[in-house]
């Protein structure tokens, strides 16, 4: 389910002022987890320096220091912003949104807001499980990053939100497809036929829809309702004519002509 760049693409969106530290920070600083008093710019550095060697976990800590030990100075905002970018990095997602939502909530006029949705949605995004997994996950990625392109759609963060929305989207289908299955191979037809509705009215633009069409027509002909399997069969043809899905739906018909014929003879008065 993963992009293998979705790692790069968030270090590569990360604000670029978020980075800039020259001159207010001093070189050299230790990175001592404990408590020790440092001025803002010795702790910032510090997690910068290793947030740069990808000691993620110890960065992350720095960071939270900065904002710990210099709660009113601007390079916390900033290390806040860091440090929930450091957790993700670390793949420690529930801290890194943790965190980027107690930035949102301190700060959420804050022109680095869009990064912290984008956080977010990545964190939630990088959970996807397999299909044959609960999608809590996946369904709390979508709404994230649908939040992220209706309050920022104009953002560089939103465009690949939307490439996200697409194949999050194919994922739930994908689990809607897997349960209806099931229930189909258990001969529960009504079951099944809610499922494969799902698929086809609310993840129209998935690639699951030609194979819930298929099923659909399976579903209807073995409730016995021939009619809804035409219109199901029908609509596979109108939109997938070329696919193998099309052509098993058009098979399955045939062999059930009787079937509609008897469907579609006026009762005798």
């Amino acid at each position: 389910m993963r992009i293998p760049i979705t790692r790069a693409l968030a270090l590569a969106l990360v604000p670029v002022l978020a980075f800039s530290v020259a001159g207010c920070a001093k070189q050299g600083a230790r990175s001592d987890l404990p408590y020790v008093a440092r001025d803002v710019g010795t702790l910032y550095s510090a997690g910068k320096e290793r947030l740069d060697q990808r000691q993620y976990k110890l960065a992350a800590a720095l960071f939270d220091e900065v904002e710990r030990q210099h709660p009113y100075s601007v390079w916390a905002r900033r290390a806040q912003l860091m440090g929930a970018f450091s957790y993700y990095l670390n793949q420690d997602y529930s801290q890194a949104i943790a965190s980027s939502q107690r930035f949102l909530a301190v700060h959420p006029g804050n022109r680095d807001a869009p990064y912290a949705y984008y956080l977010i949605a990545l964190s939630y995004y990088e959970q996807v499980a397999d299909v044959t997994r609960d999608q809590k996950i996946t369904q709390q990625a979508l709404d994230s990053l649908g939040e992220l392109t209706r309050r920022y759609p104009n953002t560089r963060y939103a465009a690949d939100a939307r490439l996200k929305i697409d194949l999050v989207r194919d994922h739930l289908a994908g689990k809607e497809m897997e349960i209806g299955r099931f229930y189909e191979g258990r001969g529960q037809w009504i079951s099944a036929t809610m499922r494969f509705r799902n698929v086809v009215e609310n993840y129209q633009m998935t690639t699951h829809v030609p194979e819930a069409l298929l099923r659909l027509t399976e579903s209807y002909l073995s409730l016995g309702m021939p009619s809804e399997a035409q219109k199901a069969a029908a609509v596979l043809g109108a939109n997938y004519p070329g696919t193998d899905w099309y052509k098993r739906a058009y098979d399955l018909m045939q062999d059930n002509q009787d079937k509609l014929a008897k469907a579609q003879t006026p009762a005798a008065s």
